[in-house]
């Protein structure tokens, strides 16, 4: 199941992979509130209202449950709080509601749901699509619930699997790119943890979790956060309600931007540092979606005042008071691979001889780690029991009224990356600039035509776009993306309602309005 995700825009090279196993014999089912390119190749399509995967989730494990299709030896072997998820969905999820909470019709719900539990072998594919929500974690938990519920976990061909957006996503939280886990996912809360680090560095650790994105724009709010140091990231253009987001970094006292391009962050900051592009001009590892981790090689110079992220960092450190040497990418790896239970068997020359290995590697024997949680599988249970989760539905934060009847969601396009920043520069065949697409319903209901110029409003800001009419929408919701800030911000339009759980905000569902212009506001555009 590909469940909140066009793989075939956002991960093309997956998506190929995907068409080897639907030609083979495999059946593919799209969940997404469009119709995406993705269905074209589905078995079935499940167009369910925005925001209400949970609810969906939880249907089709009412109908595994009630036909008697879970995987009960595994249950009872593996997991932990079965009974009180098993009442919750035979209670609450009954396919009458689900079918009006979601859109969905109940025998399109039974059918997925009976070819889920009863296939050999199955996966649940999500990216954006599921964790941009204000209750992302609970929307992956309902997706977990499922593979538990039918077994479809820790064995090779079943599992689930989130997509990642861009190709070392996985590798920065690995190192430990997130405010409350160290290298290798480690608990920067547990104290033997922390003393681990704290020997190899020399330094002290705070001993509590840290901010994440959105913890920081409301520090900064509260006058609490009044200096940022940003490596590679584009939150002036990237955050939700970015007019609001703008003001924040402009009141900072200190804004410091390292990146490969002047993005618009970068134009608002105090200082710049020019980095080199790790794809081509720098040596280290990537890490993929699949957890491999690869050898990254230096394949051109950079240009004339770029530095390399580690020597860029190594000079602040020094200025700082904290002399960390010169160290090389393979001097560092080492460190990490001497505090990384996971990565501790990955040498340099393993990563070569073997062109990459997934984790976990604990020691030199061994050749990584295929497929994850094989130790539900393990008689006797070896380690702790997985926990089912009871998760509830919840519509999106921003209801839909009179004034704002329209549902927008936003996503990504083949062509693309997230903010135009590191695709923009370069002309594609495939790329054509931003438009809003609402189906042939609402253009006509609204009196607007492909092509023409409107103006899209939220609680938060308008923007004008053209209007692309497509029959791969359903009435009542209109789609953009983000890849043309300088042209189109559609960030103005979004809502920063986040999840408090990861702080991620909700991009996929805002309330707008969809208004023609006035001819004289049309020939000013």
């Amino acid at each position: 199941m590909l469940w909140g995700s066009n793989a075939r825009e956002t991960h093309p090279i997956f998506f190929h992979h995907v068409l080897k196993g639907v030609r083979s014999g495999a059946k593919l089912y799209a969940i997404d509130p469009r119709r995406t390119s993705s269905v074209d190749w589905a078995e079935g399509w499940l167009g369910l209202d925005v925001g209400s995967d949970i609810a969906l989730a939880n249907g089709m494990a009412h109908v595994i449950l009630r036909d008697g299709l879970e995987n009960r030896a595994f249950i009872e072997r593996a997991t932990s709080g079965f009974e009180a998820y098993r009442e919750h969905v035979l209670t609450h999820y009954p396919l009458e509601r689900v079918a009006k909470d979601t859109g969905v019709d109940p025998a399109t719900i039974e059918r997925v749901a009976r070819d889920y539990a009863r296939a050999d072998r199955a996966m649940i594919c999500w990216t954006l699509g599921i964790t941009e929500h204000h209750n992302a974690v609970d929307n992956v938990l309902s997706l977990i619930n499922l593979a538990l519920l039918t077994g479809h976990v820790g064995r090779w061909g079943s599992g689930l699997n989130p997509l990642r957006g861009q190709n070392n996503v996985q590798g920065g939280g690995d190192m430990g790119a997130l405010p409350h886990k160290l290298t290798g996912f480690q608990d920067v809360e547990d104290p033997e943890i922390r003393a681990k680090f704290e020997r190899a560095w020399g330094a002290k650790i705070p001993p509590k979790a840290g901010w994440h994105l959105t913890d920081m724009f409301h520090a900064m709010e509260r006058g609490e956060l009044t200096a940022l140091y940003v490596i590679g990231e584009n939150p002036a253009q990237s955050e939700a309600d970015g007019a609001h987001a703008t003001r924040l970094l402009e009141g900072l006292e200190v804004l410091v931007v390292q990146d490969i391009f002047l993005t618009r962050t970068a134009e608002l900051a105090d200082v710049v540092l020019p980095a080199t592009a790790s794809f081509a001009e720098a040596d280290g590892t990537f890490t993929n979606s699949e957890r491999r981790v690869q050898r990254v090689r230096r394949a051109v110079a950079p240009p004339a005042g770029a530095r390399d992220d580690i020597a860029i960092i190594a000079d602040l450190s020094r200025r700082l008071g904290r002399d960390l040497g010169e160290p090389t990418p393979e001097e560092l790896w080492n460190e990490l691979r001497a505090l990384s239970p996971m990565h501790a068997g990955m040498t340099y020359e393993k990563l070569e001889r073997l062109g990459g290995i997934q984790w976990p590697c604990p020691d030199d024997a061994s050749e990584g780690s295929p497929f994850l949680h094989g130790r539900l599988w393990a008689d006797p249970l070896v380690g702790p029991r997985a926990p089912f989760h009871v998760t509830h539905h919840e519509g999106p934060a921003e209801a839909l009224d009179d004034q704002y009847p329209l549902r927008l969601t936003t996503g990504r396009r083949l062509s693309s990356f997230n903010t135009g920043v590191q695709s923009g520069s370069y002309k594609s065949p495939l790329r054509r600039g931003e438009t809003l697409d609402l189906c042939q319903e609402d253009a006509a209901r609204l009196g607007v035509s492909d092509g023409e110029v409107v103006r899209v409003s939220s609680r938060r800001g308008s923007v004008t776009v053209p209007a692309r009419v497509t029959q791969r929408l359903r009435p009542g919701l209109v789609f953009m993306t983000f890849h043309f800030p300088n042209e189109v911000d559609t960030n103005v339009l979004t809502i920063d309602a986040t999840d408090p759980k990861s702080g991620t905000a909700e991009f996929k569902a805002a309330a707008v309005r969809v208004d023609k212009l006035a001819p004289s506001a049309t020939a000013a555009e």
